[in-house]
């Protein structure tokens, strides 16, 4: 891989959208969406069509995000919020034992990851998203306690996503072992892992360095609503 390639993660969603995911596209000519049902994520390389993309797309979703660089948005709209986040990237598998069975989640766990995940990170994750990428949990008594899956895919990076344990399960490894497994997972497709993490984030942001992730840049989604 070389640097050229790596620039790529500095507009992931518009090349995802490009690549691997071009299936999930609503192409708005210069700015590119996620179908709502998937992923509320959109990107752009012509500022000058982010009004007219942004208008259209807010009839198919009530709230949304521009990753990257800041959108002109329409006047009926409004930016509530802006996630800084830090996107981190790993370049050699993640040498850590795996303890604990991990189950590659399936059409029938659905609902127990889409309440997971939405338990601890809501506005995120639609009932699609998980047919993004493969999904990975560790159950305990039967019940979803921990999860790590894929979610933006470009040609030769994967993004590690949805890192979320249950709050009455924390502390336990989980988290470290699914990544992993995820992260090892995507090495052997001849992938390159990265993610994003909100850069108060200090706690996540600490695992993932010691499992070898290293900051690459600051990345913004800028969080696109109504007004009110």
């Amino acid at each position: 891989m070389n640097s050229r390639d790596e620039n790529k993660l500095d507009n992931p969603t518009w090349n995802s959208l490009s690549e691997t995911h071009s299936g999930f596209a609503i192409d708005y000519n210069g700015t590119k969406f996620y179908n709502p049902d998937y992923c509320p994520f959109g990107g752009f390389v012509k500022p000058e069509t982010t009004v007219a993309a942004i208008n259209e797309y807010a009839a198919l979703a009530q709230s949304f995000f521009i990753v990257g660089e800041k959108p002109e948005i329409p006047d009926s709209l409004k930016i509530a919020k802006e996630l800084v986040c830090l996107q981190m990237i790993i370049y050699d598998k993640i040498d850590q034992p795996i303890t604990t069975e991990i189950t590659k989640l399936t059409e029938e766990h659905n609902t127990d990851l889409c309440d997971l995940v939405n338990l601890v990170q809501p506005g995120y994750f639609k009932t699609k998203t998980p047919l993004l990428g493969d999904y990975y949990g560790i159950f305990i008594n039967n019940q979803l306690v921990a999860i790590t899956g894929e979610r933006m895919k470009m040609d030769n990076f994967t993004e590690v996503s949805a890192i979320v344990t249950h709050p009455d399960h924390t502390g336990k490894g989980y988290a470290k072992q699914l990544i992993t497994h995820v992260v090892n997972t995507i090495f052997s497709q001849n992938k390159t892992p990265y993610l994003h993490v909100v850069e108060s984030n200090i706690g996540a942001i600490g695992l993932y360095e010691k499992l070898g992730f290293v900051t690459r840049r600051k990345m913004s989604l800028w969080n696109i609503a109504k007004n009110q």
